[in-house]
């Protein structure tokens, strides 16, 4: 690719977006004049075997952001370990629909299980204060830290 700026368009041909959603945020950072950061950080958890995780979308401010339309047990479960391992990571969701519930028989919506367990989260967008936010040391160093151990050179 030349030296212009990456775009949604270019992102998603490179990488293949997996959802409308995750196209659509692309294109609300680019919009807003913000890095399209896709895919690139690799955070390695454990929960009873060594596992990675690629989260979707990585702000400057150092904000983790996942895209879900459907959050399954597996993926809460996921969260849970790796806010426990990583704690001072910042992971967020954005959601199609924080209004689902989390399975047929359950009252619990995402909203309230992110409220309960202790995440962020918004529908449809990533929030302007949350683009706005400055970064915080803690988070900048844990994702730097990551990039570093994975060899990789951090884009923020």
């Amino acid at each position: 690719m030349s030296s212009k700026a990456r775009t949604s368009h270019s992102v998603g041909l490179k990488y293949g977006f997996r959802s409308g959603l995750e196209g659509d945020i692309s294109k609300q950072l680019e919009r807003g004049g913000h890095r399209v950061i896709y895919e690139e950080l690799v955070i390695p958890w454990e929960e009873h075997k060594f596992r990675k995780y690629t989260p979707d979308f990585l702000l400057p401010n150092g904000i983790i952001i996942e895209s879900k339309g459907r959050f399954v047990t597996a993926d809460r479960q996921k969260h849970l370990a790796i806010k426990k391992q990583y704690p001072e990571l910042d992971i967020r969701f954005v959601f199609s629909r924080s209004a689902s519930r989390i399975s047929k028989t359950s009252k619990t919506t995402y909203a309230k299980w992110c409220t309960t367990k202790g995440f962020q989260y918004a529908d449809k967008a990533i929030p302007g204060p949350w683009l706005a936010e400055p970064p915080e040391e803690g988070r900048i160093a844990a994702v730097r830290a990551l990039f570093e151990n994975s060899g990789k050179d951090c884009p923020i």
